[in-house]
């Protein structure tokens, strides 16, 4: 079994999150400048034997996407091209930032900073990321 890979893509920082290799835990990778991601993961999704990928898509209230939606698209056709064989899952992230935000804040019990950017945006990925992995495992049957 190999892991997931989740993507916070913003045009200025890109968040990451990863799975175990077992696929049972959700964590925060890396946060990184939208231009060092790609090289980033032509050499870490081979290494650490990533088998799919989930792809954060900001929408609208309406179901349309928001943000810079041709940078957002032309990521995801970078990632499909560098990635033919791995699939790649989109997933709603309206909000993820804003919980991220409320959960370091109320952990930390003080207000974030500049430099906490990197830290939401992994953290929103790791959102995404767990966010997926209920959606795939179902209601829970205890």
């Amino acid at each position: 079994m190999g892991r997931i890979l989740a993507i916070d893509y913003g045009t200025k920082r890109v968040g990451l999150a990863v799975t175990d290799p077992l696929q049972i835990i959700a964590g925060p990778l890396a946060t990184l400048h939208s231009e060092e991601v790609l090289p980033f993961l032509k050499e870490y999704v081979p290494k650490e034997n990533v088998e799919e990928i989930v792809l954060g898509l900001p929408l609208h209230a309406d179901g349309n996407l928001s943000g810079p939606v041709e940078a957002l698209r032309n990521f995801e056709t970078a990632l499909k091209r560098l990635f033919p064989a791995i699939p790649l899952h989109r997933v709603d992230e309206r909000f993820t930032s804003k919980m991220a935000s409320d959960a370091i804040a109320q952990s930390s019990k003080r207000k974030l900073g500049k430099q906490d950017k990197a830290l939401v945006d992994r953290v929103a990925a790791t959102i995404i990321l767990q966010s997926f992995m209920d959606e795939r495992s179902g209601p829970s049957r205890i």
